[in-house]
């Protein structure tokens, strides 16, 4: 019996062993869990807002020089000769244009266009009708600037440049004679220019004020009692409505036939 009594508390010592190293503590069981790798940094600012980037102020302007207190030198103002001459400003338009044109077809009588740059750009055929039909055309600036003749020269010539490379790009070989300032608002220095780019600056004696939508017997009337001879009529074929325009150019037409004949400006 004494060496089972041995084995058993061999036995047993084994078992004794065993369950003392299962109870000893592990890394994997036992050790506190480790924190979040957020828990152990400190505590992150916000990110700051990239700064924002303003847009550098714009240059001012320069200021519009002044209007004379009359009307420089170098104006066409007459056509040098006994007759008058018609011109048409704003154009070319798509409703009026074309039916002016048809007026003076009818009446074999020639007209100068003072046409807008925008709107030759929209409407080229009508330039080339124009042209086509033995008319003149005259540069009226690119969008009717009333102030185009205060602003920088060289503004002016921009856009007068501008104005005159769209015509010919209707008209390639189209000759452009004249400039005329939209709103007769001259100075010195529009005339200038017009002159270096080889252009004439055409003014008006007759402004019977069709623009402001008068009846055509008022046109008519405007016209014949202020012409004389070698005036230059101006009414116009863009800029709005010219019913009343259209309605007047026959009796406008016949008039300074009988008084004074109608010829193309010079």
């Amino acid at each position: 019996m004494r060496p089972r009594a041995l084995l058993a508390c061999a036995t047993g010592l084994a078992v004794l062993l065993m369950s003392g190293c299962g109870g000893a503590s592990s890394p994997e069981t036992d050790s506190p869990p480790s924190p979040p790798p957020s828990a152990a940094l400190p505590p992150q600012a916000e990110p700051a807002p990239a700064p924002t980037r303003s847009k550098p102020p714009k240059p001012p302007k320069p200021p519009l020089r002044p209007l004379p207190a009359k009307l420089p030198a170098g104006l066409v103002r007459t056509t040098g000769v006994p007759e008058a001459a018609l011109t048409f400003d704003d154009g070319p338009d798509p409703v009026w244009t074309p039916k002016v044109l048809d007026r003076l077809k009818k009446a074999k009588v020639t007209a100068t266009f003072c046409v807008v740059g925008t709107q030759v750009r929209k409407h080229p055929e009508l330039v080339r009708r124009i042209v086509r039909e033995g008319h003149q055309l005259c540069n009226h600036s690119w969008r009717h600037d009333l102030d185009l003749a205060r602003r920088p020269v060289a503004e002016i010539r921009a856009d007068l440049v501008r104005t005159n490379k769209e015509i010919r790009r209707a008209v390639p070989d189209a000759e452009v004679p004249f400039y005329r300032q939209p709103g007769g608002r001259w100075t010195a220095e529009v005339v200038k220019v017009a002159r270096e780019l080889g252009m004439r600056s055409l003014h008006w004696t007759v402004d019977p004020k069709d623009w402001a939508k008068p009846t055509a017997a008022t046109i008519k009337k405007r016209v014949k009692r202020s012409a004389r001879p070698g005036a230059v009529v101006l009414l116009h074929d863009g800029g709005g409505d010219r019913a009343a325009t259209l309605a007047a150019c026959n009796g406008v037409i016949a008039a300074l036939k009988r008084d004074h004949g109608i010829a193309a400006l010079r």
